[in-house]
């Protein structure tokens, strides 16, 4: 599928936080975080400006060029994983605080995806992916997520993520995830699935 494919800049955080607010409204782990349908309008955008603001800075963020989609990945490198840094900062205690502050699980999931973050080897971490509800279904996640991919594949560089459905899990699996270790249960709500990618020669 030929999809335009652009390195976002400073320019488009707010098309980006927007997009990711549209695209994860019905994901189980946003509802989690976020429950009730009224609090979650109100409120589940402040993080997605956070995670946007965090990659801009740190990472790199893809768009489609139509901006239906957009894809947050972070280079980790060798011995270590963002996620555990941020903890040893406090990151994501500083997060609730910035986000919501009477919201634990803000601060909660930050943590645990911290604990099962793999170390040891450089790798490209998928924090995020989101496409607009419309445009689901038609491949674009799945070509945004190759672009990467590729790119893996040819400097020998492994992947990863947490999948946060059972439907991105499918995705996942289509482009060369599996499973590495136990899902995490979060706790009183949905699952979610450490997921690894060994570069292909």
């Amino acid at each position: 599928m030929g999809v335009a494919i652009r390195a976002a800049d400073e320019g488009d955080r707010e098309m980006v936080v927007r997009l990711l607010d549209e695209a994860f409204q019905d994901d189980p782990v946003s509802g989690w975080v976020f429950p009730g349908d009224e609090y979650r309008r109100t409120t589940h955008h402040r993080l997605m400006a956070a995670f946007t603001g965090i990659v801009l800075a740190e990472g790199r963020i893809d768009v489609t060029e139509d901006g239906s989609a957009c894809a947050l990945w972070l280079s980790v490198p060798a011995g270590e994983h963002a996620a555990e840094e941020d903890a040893a900062d406090d990151g994501p205690a500083r997060l609730r605080a910035a986000v919501d502050p009477g919201n634990e699980r803000i601060e909660l999931i930050g943590r645990l995806t911290a604990e099962i973050h793999p170390a040891g080897r450089a790798h490209e971490y998928l924090w995020m992916i989101g496409v607009t509800p419309e445009h689901q279904g038609e491949g674009i996640g799945s070509a945004l997520v190759q672009h990467v991919l590729d790119r893996c594949d040819r400097e020998g560089l492994p992947a990863y993520l947490e999948a946060s459905s059972a439907r991105s899990r499918g995705m996942y699996e289509r482009l060369g995830f599996e499973l590495t270790g136990r899902p995490l249960d979060l706790p009183n709500g949905p699952q979610m699935w450490p997921m690894w990618r060994e570069p292909r020669g």
